[in-house]
């Protein structure tokens, strides 16, 4: 099933279920107003929404209305943990070779991960509002699961089955504020703003086989001013899947019903010719990995981060060729 939240002028908005084609949505009232509510009591409340879902579908739903995205807020609107990884190895290397560091051998067997901010998501269709043009602008196109609880000390397998939903991310990065942050020794804080993400949520059952061992193997498409720039496969080349991001976490702690965890920027492996020149057909999911090919290939960087009235669209469809979650599809402005 798809799930999404409607703004209703309150903190956490409404629960609304969402037609498969994205077309129409039906309230979720006297089922769960909100989305943690479900989570909490995922086994009794989901199987009710899915009976909605399936009436929805079937165009037997007596109250649908049109579903309309720019009235959404993110799924979850605020949560209990929001922790983004670092699953693609390969966005590491690159960053790294660029200023000529070494990738540490621990980061291909244990992910990186940071603690975002999760008092204040974004809805996929609000603006991004940031101080400065200076502090550096960059999205970052992310695959982001919900969980259920899952317990400490969880194995990767075990992690997988605390997966309640899937959506869309944009992680924006304020790039020229990281160097002096992670300088301090305690990573981000000021240079991660407010995440945003897409329009709608939905269960892993709604992947089919595009779900394989917690990774999601769809094309996600990253589309800045109007002009394509990425069309990077999510699932191949994702180092650590799902389950052992979710897994990471519960080293320590339990994880509760409605945490966050994001796979980090979606990147893929250039190709080498005869030449001996590497190109990267699959284009980039931010403009940090961007900037760093140009570096390693030029000696500098000539794409320039984000100003304000720039736009950025982030989708994914499945392979039937209809979107899966709905797009991200924000412009960046000044922060009032």
């Amino acid at each position: 099933m798809k799930l999404a939240t409607y703004k209703d002028g309150s903190r956490d908005g409404q629960l609304v279920v969402v037609s498969r084609d994205l077309s129409t949505a039906h309230y979720a009232t006297g089922i769960a107003d909100k989305l943690q509510q479900a989570l909490d009591d995922w086994g009794f409340i989901s199987p009710q929404l899915q009976d909605l879902y399936e009436t929805l579908n079937n165009g037997k739903a007596r109250h649908a209305f049109p579903f309309d995205s720019r009235q959404c807020m993110a799924p979850l609107p605020r949560a209990y943990q929001w922790a983004d990884g670092s699953a693609y190895i390969n966005h590491v290397e690159l960053v790294r070779a660029a200023r000529k560091s070494d990738v540490p051998g621990t980061f291909y067997a244990d992910p990186l991960m940071y603690q975002g901010g999760s008092d204040d998501f974004l809805g996929a269709n609000d603006d991004v509002p940031v101080p400065k043009e200076a502090y550096g602008i960059d999205f970052e196109a992310e695959i982001a699961v919900i969980t259920g609880d899952v317990r400490m000390m969880s194995t990767p397998e075990q992690a997988l089955d605390g997966i309640r939903l899937v959506m869309l991310a944009n992680d924006v990065s304020l790039r020229n504020l990281i160097p002096d942050e992670l300088a301090k020794g305690f990573g981000f804080f000021q240079s991660k703003p407010a995440t945003a993400f897409s329009p709608v949520a939905v269960t892993l059952d709604e992947l089919g086989e595009s779900w394989d061992k917690g990774r999601v193997h769809l094309t996600l498409q990253s589309t800045w001013n109007g002009r394509k720039v990425g069309m990077c496969e999510a699932g191949p080349e994702m180092t650590f899947h799902f389950g052992q991001l979710i897994a990471h976490i519960c080293k320590t702690r339990n994880v509760r019903a409605g945490s966050i965890v994001g796979s980090g920027t979606v990147s893929n492996k250039g190709v080498t010719g005869a030449d001996g020149k590497t190109t990267w057909p699959k284009g980039y999911s931010c403009i940090a990995e961007k900037r760093a090919i140009e570096t390693i290939q030029d000696g500098k960087p000539t794409t320039e981060f984000m100003k304000f009235h720039d736009t950025i669209r982030i989708e994914m469809k499945g392979l039937d060729g209809q979107s899966v979650f709905g797009a991200i599809d924000q412009e960046i402005v000044e922060a009032k």
